[in-house]
């Protein structure tokens, strides 16, 4: 299922087009179901947990062989296994670190990858936002970084994190764009046509 529907992507599309008809900024916006499958978290507890569960028993009659024992255990662990990897059940089983972590990976590689590194006296800037982790983070380069302090950016993605959380995705990420376009108009203004890099919302 996509995240956003095509209507929406087009509204961020417009959204983009329009701030960068203000600013030689190069703006590009990129949207994660999630920055990393995480199976293995799952899988591990899962294990753990199978692995404990012939404790439960010893509570009740002997009435098992420990051949039926090693049944059940397989069983609960394949059972948890597939229960834990539902999106909503993973996002609370790995831990904040490890989400942050990965989230902040995956957006310094998209970075990279949409060669906002390259953009003529460097300034690319990224939007990037990972679903799952409810991770937002915007990544400017150096000719937009030496004028607009992290600062600035935190207070956007503050109130970007709490549209996501609440489900609107699609407006988060235009008035996210909107405001990021305010602060690159004012210290990056348009002084030619350009277009280096793509319009649309990336969705990986």
């Amino acid at each position: 299922m996509a995240l956003l529907s095509d209507a929406e992507m087009q509204k961020v599309a417009r959204a983009i087009h329009d701030v960068e008809r203000k600013t030689d900024a190069e703006l590009v916006t990129v949207l994660a179901p999630r920055s990393d499958n995480y199976l293995y978290i799952p899988t591990l507890i899962a294990a753990v947990l199978a692995l404990l569960s012939p404790l439960v028993l010893q509570w009740l009659p002997p009435w098992l062989s420990s051949g039926e024992i090693l049944v059940l255990q397989w069983f609960v662990f394949i059972v948890l296994a597939l229960v834990f990897r539902i999106p909503g059940i993973v996002r609370w089983l790995i831990p904040p670190r490890v989400k942050a972590y990965r989230a902040e990976n995956m957006a310094r590689r998209q970075f990279l990858e949409n060669n906002l590194h390259h953009t003529e006296n460097g300034v690319g800037v990224l939007i990037f936002v990972s679903e799952l982790e409810h991770y937002i983070e915007i990544i400017a380069d150096r000719g937009i970084s030496q004028h607009v302090p992290n600062d600035r950016w935190s207070e956007i993605i503050q109130r970007f994190v709490k549209s996501v959380k609440e489900g609107d995705t699609a407006e988060g990420f235009v008035r996210c764009i909107q405001q990021c376009g305010e602060y690159l108009e004012r210290h990056c203004p348009a002084t030619q046509e350009k277009d280096e890099l793509p319009n649309h919302l990336v969705v990986l």
